[in-house]
């Protein structure tokens, strides 16, 4: 600690951020302190904006600033595909791909019981509400191929399969440029069980 309270203040405020130790935040809060005023009230302005306007989509839960996101109000979309995320940043990585041409549903997390949240804690019914009108033919899970994304996969596919949706998971595997030599056990069994026809 700096014994200067506002630094410190500062400091421990930029190590409450995931991924931050301490001796990243000291170091972010002394170039805060060296950004000229105008910037620091910029910085300071784009958080406080992003706080108060950014909200969830009413449709499907990703972020957004607008009344609708821009993915749910784009009519170019195919709303016949759902895809379902785990969080915003995973819809990030998707769009990034260019391959997706369809909707989304962002869950906001994956049932977990080790930490407490259930289905009932994730955005699991809206997604249920968005297939009941019959418009939707196919929802793809992309989930993370973990334990906990793979029990909130299973989880989804058993509470729609009654509704007559087609249900599919990202395929898992080896990645493109990857070597078999240096591939762990896991994501090999995956890229097996995944194979598909040439």
């Amino acid at each position: 600690m700096s014994r200067i309270v506002s630094l410190d203040i500062l400091t421990d405020c930029f190590r409450s951020l995931p991924g931050v130790g301490s001796k990243m935040a000291a170091r972010l809060a002394m170039h805060v302190l060296k950004m000229p005023q105008e910037k620091v009230d910029a910085f300071a302005q784009a958080m406080l904006n992003a706080k108060s306007k950014v909200h969830h989509c009413p449709v499907c839960k990703n972020l957004t600033d607008e009344e609708v996101c821009t993915v749910c109000s784009d009519e170019k979309r195919d709303r016949s595909v759902i895809c379902v995320v785990e969080n915003p940043t995973d819809v990030i990585a998707i769009e990034k791909s260019k391959e997706y041409h369809g909707l989304y549903h962002v869950l906001h997390g994956t049932i977990s019981p080790m930490e407490g949240i259930g289905p009932d804690d994730i955005y699991i019914k809206e997604l249920v509400s968005r297939l009941e009108d019959g418009g939707v033919k196919e929802v793809i899970l992309a989930t993370n191929p973990d334990v906990e994304g793979d029990t909130t996969a299973i989880y989804i596919s058993r509470l729609i399969k009654p509704l007559g949706v087609k249900t599919s998971r990202l395929a898992f595997g080896i990645p493109v440029g990857g070597d078999l030599e240096y591939t762990d056990e896991l994501t090999l069994s995956m890229a097996i069980e995944n194979r598909r026809d040439l």
